[in-house]
C-alpha cells in the first residue's frame, strides 16, 4: 500500500454538514454553510476577523494584492522559497517580484535582510507596494518586526499562511492573523481540506467587503447585471464549505498528530549532518510537512538517494520548494540573500506527514531511511 506525502483526512463529521446543505438545496456558491464556515474560522483564529471563503489560496492572494493597490510595474517582495501559487498572482497583476532568502534559524523569511533592503529602497524612492512572507511548512513568520516594518514604510503586508492553520505565534497569537491580510489554503493536502479552497483573513472590514464583491464577478447593486469594474468567479462553494465545517471540528487533532509525526521522525533520524526544521522559542508550528536537510558530505547519502529509495518502496516524499529565483520563469529577477534557501532546496526533503498515517507506516519510512544511512557508513 502506497504511503502518501499528505492526503485528505476525513473525520466522518463532514457528511452531516454536507447533508444539511443538500437538504436545504444550498448547492450554489453561497449559503448558510459558507457563512458558518467563515465564522468558525474567525472564532478559531481569535475573533474580530473578517473571513472570506474562496476557491483557492491563490485566489485569496490575488484579491488581497489587488485590494492593496498592486498594479502593473509595482514591486512585491516575496519569500523566494514558496509554492508557485504564492507568487503567480503577482504576475496576474502585471507586477514584479523581488525575492528574499530565509533565516537559517527559523527557515522563514529573513527579516533582517528585508529591513536592510527597505532602508535602501526608501532612500531611492522605490519601495514595494506589498510584502508577502510565507509561513513555510506550517511555521509562522516573525510577525512583530514584519508588521513594524510595514507600518514604518506604509507598505501592505499580506501573509501567506496557506500551510499554517493551527500554528501559533508568540503569546498564543494564531498564524493567519498577521498583516493587513493573511491567506489560508484548504487544498487536499493541507491541515484541513474543503477538497479545494482558500480564505482571505483580514481585520479590515473594507478589505473583506471588496473581496466578496470582486470574488462574485464584481456585480454592482442593480436588478440587472451592472459592472463598473471586472471581477472573478472566486467564491468557495457552499458544499465545499460544509466539508470545511466538519474539518474544523478536528483541526487541533490534525495539528497534534502532525506534530507527533515530526517528533518521531526527529527522534529517530537526528544525527550529525541531518537537521530538522527549527522551531524558535515561543512559536508552535503545525509541521504540516516534516522538513529536514541532509548534508551528503557528512552523512554519505544525498537527499535524492533517500527520495529515490523511498519511491522504489511506494513511499512518497518531496524536495523542499525550489526557490522562485531559481525557476526558469523568474530568471534574472532580483534576489537578496546568501543562499540559505538554495542549500535547503539542494539538501532538503519532506517526509510523509499526513495525519492519517499510522505509526506502523511511519516506522516503515524510518526503518528504510535508517537502513540506507547505516549502509553508507
Amino acid at each position: 500500500m502506497r504511503i502518501w506525502l499528505s492526503r485528505p483526512h476525513m473525520s466522518g463529521r463532514e457528511e452531516a454538514h454536507v447533508a444539511q446543505a443538500f437538504a436545504s438545496n444550498f448547492v450554489a456558491p453561497l449559503g448558510p454553510q459558507l457563512d458558518a464556515f467563515e465564522n468558525k474560522v474567525s472564532q478559531y483564529l481569535g475573533g474580530g476577523l473578517h473571513c472570506v471563503g474562496l476557491s483557492s489560496g491563490s485566489a485569496a492572494l490575488h484579491l488581497a494584492l489587488r485590494i492593496a493597490g498592486v498594479g502593473p510595474g509595482d514591486e512585491v517582495w516575496v519569500s523566494s522559497m514558496t509554492f508557485a501559487g504564492g507568487i503567480f498572482p503577482v504576475n496576474y497583476l502585471g507586477a514584479k517580484p523581488r525575492f528574499f532568502d530565509l533565516d537559517k534559524d527559523s527557515w522563514t523569511v529573513d527579516v533582517n535582510i528585508l529591513a536592510e533592503q527597505l532602508e535602501i529602497a526608501a532612500s531611492e524612492s522605490r519601495l514595494p507596494k506589498a510584502i508577502v512572507p510565507t509561513d513555510l511548512y506550517g511555521q509562522s513568520v516573525d510577525l512583530d518586526p514584519l508588521e513594524a516594518l510595514a507600518a514604518q514604510y506604509g507598505i501592505s503586508l499580506i501573509v501567506d499562511s496557506a500551510e499554517s492553520l493551527g500554528a501559533s505565534y508568540k503569546e498564543g497569537r494564531m498564524a493567519g492573523t498577521g498583516g493587513d491580510a493573511a491567506i489560508l489554503s484548504f487544498n487536499g493536502n493541507k491541515i484541513i481540506t474543503t477538497s479545494g479552497g482558500g480564505m482571505l483573513v483580514t481585520r479590515h472590514k473594507a478589505w473583506a467587503d471588496e473581496a466578496r464583491f470582486l470574488a462574485t464577478q464584481a456585480r454592482d447593486p442593480a436588478p440587472h447585471y451592472e459592472h463598473s469594474t471586472f471581477g472573478y468567479n472566486y467564491r468557495l462553494s457552499n458544499i465545499c464549505a460544509a466539508i470545511g465545517l466538519g474539518q474544523m471540528e478536528v483541526v487541533d487533532d490534525r495539528v497534534s498528530r502532525r506534530r507527533a509525526i515530526f517528533d518521531r521522525y526527529r527522534d529517530a533520524l537526528i544525527r550529525p549532518g541531518i537537521s530538522f526544521m527549527p522551531e524558535p522559542d515561543g512559536l508552535r508550528s503545525t509541521h504540516w510537512l516534516t522538513a529536514f536537510a541532509i548534508d551528503p558530505n557528512q552523512v554519505g547519502v544525498s537527499r535524492e538517494d533517500i527520495r529515490l529509495m523511498l519511491l522504489e518502496h511506494e513511499i512518497e516524499s518531496r524536495p523542499l520548494w525550489k526557490p522562485m529565483h531559481m525557476q526558469p520563469l523568474y530568471a534574472g529577477t532580483a534576489y537578496h540573500g546568501s543562499g540559505v534557501d538554495e542549500r535547503l532546496f539542494s539538501q532538503g526533503l519532506c517526509l510523509p506527514s499526513g495525519s492519517d498515517m499510522s505509526d506502523d507506516q511511519q516506522d516503515e519510512v524510518i526503518g528504510r531511511i535508517l537502513q540506507l544511512l547505516d549502509s553508507a557508513n
